[in-house]
């Protein structure tokens, strides 16, 4: 099972989940593919920070990651 946990930054998911990249890519947060982006403000950033600070709705973002097969755990 694939589990997604918010409280966990965007570094530590992509380790977990390296296809989890290409979904927030295709979801726009474009940084995510850079690897030095990724290593440095993914290790500081979660998930919903992310939307906060791109303006994307949360609960998009959860929906389209249960639709890729992850598990959102709140």
């Amino acid at each position: 099972m694939k589990e997604i946990d918010l409280s966990k930054n965007v570094y530590e998911l992509t380790e977990a989940y390296p296809e989890l990249t290409a979904v927030l890519k295709e979801l726009g947060f474009l940084g995510i593919a850079n690897p030095v982006v990724r290593k440095t403000i993914g290790r500081i950033t979660t998930i919903p920070q992310g939307c906060e600070k791109q303006k994307k709705d949360l609960n998009e973002v959860i929906k389209k990651l249960e639709e890729s097969g992850f598990t959102v755990k709140h």
